[in-house]
């Protein structure tokens, strides 16, 4: 499976970026034809994305695309433009559940099968907090979708959704209710045993802050994060990555179970560890 620590967003309706993000080493660039894109240039994204899709040539990133929400009325041209053979997943903005998710699953497998593509070849990843009504649905993606591949959030739709006159504070930093949301929806990614994907870092000059801010987000839990800028994808990449030395230890701890599996605990350099450790490690080899 392709990584998922950096997810580009690219304006669907831009080939010069399109370029430059093809050459940016995100592992996921998300083609966009929600935000990013004004109502008169709805079409010419779905052409453009749909010509980049349908592209035979190697890539070394994942090709996702957000389609618009259900909460209008685009969101079938989107993906009548997009499923066809080359696509990899589809971002679901201002998701409210895991009903959305199967309604979406739905609409794409019959696209699948009228392009000839493999049924459940097409994963999906939504952004589930961009509502207030989706706060209380975070709980329905558990059990997962087979299509589900990633949950992310947002802060700048819900702020708007229930009037918020800025979600930081003085400092920056997102405030107590946005950082709630933030913790939500890490855990109900890890309800659901998809990929918990952390929101955007919006001022992308600030690369130290990016850094500091990623490595905060890994140590909680999150495997990856969405970026707006090509310059982001670097810092990102190393961020997610564990390093020689956790993935040396967390070898150590899979062997040392696999040799003893009669026992609950052990000791291992002095440190006592038991199953949660074991399970810590062996994500840490996943990423």
């Amino acid at each position: 499976m392709t990584r998922m620590r950096s997810w580009l967003f690219v304006p669907g309706d831009s080939e010069k970026k399109a370029a430059k993000a093809a050459k940016s080493g995100a592992d996921v660039l998300i083609f966009d034809l929600e935000d990013s894109v004004a109502p008169t240039q709805k079409d010419a994204a779905r052409e453009m994305v749909a010509a980049l899709i349908a592209r035979e040539e190697p890539r070394d990133w994942a090709l996702w695309v957000r389609v618009n929400p259900f909460d209008g009325d685009l969101t079938a041209a989107d993906l009548d433009a997009i499923v066809r053979p080359g696509l990899d997943g589809i971002l679901l903005p201002k998701a409210e559940g895991g009903a959305d998710v199967a309604h979406l699953a739905d609409e794409i497998a019959k696209r699948e099968l009228a392009a000839g593509m493999t049924p459940g070849s097409v994963r999906i990843a939504t952004v589930a907090t961009e509502t207030a009504t989706a706060l209380f649905s975070l709980s329905s993606y558990a059990p997962a979708h087979p299509r589900l591949a990633a949950l992310t959030w947002g802060a700048e739709d819900l702020a708007a959704a229930v009037g918020a006159t800025s979600n930081r504070d003085e400092a920056g930093d997102f405030t107590p209710p946005y950082k709630l949301v933030r913790n939500l929806a890490l855990f109900a990614a890890a309800a659901a045993d998809t990929a918990p994907i952390d929101t955007l870092h919006a001022d992308f000059r600030d690369l130290a802050g990016l850094e500091a801010d990623c490595r905060a987000s890994r140590r909680d839990g999150f495997v990856g994060r969405l970026a707006i800028h090509p310059a982001q994808v670097e810092i990102i990449n190393r961020c997610y990555s564990p390093s020689d030395e956790e993935i040396a230890w967390a070898r150590r701890v899979v062997n040392a179970f696999a040799e003893n599996p009669q026992v609950g605990t052990l000791g291992l350099d002095g440190k006592m560890i038991d199953r949660p450790h074991l399970i810590a490690a062996r994500k840490t080899l996943g990423l």
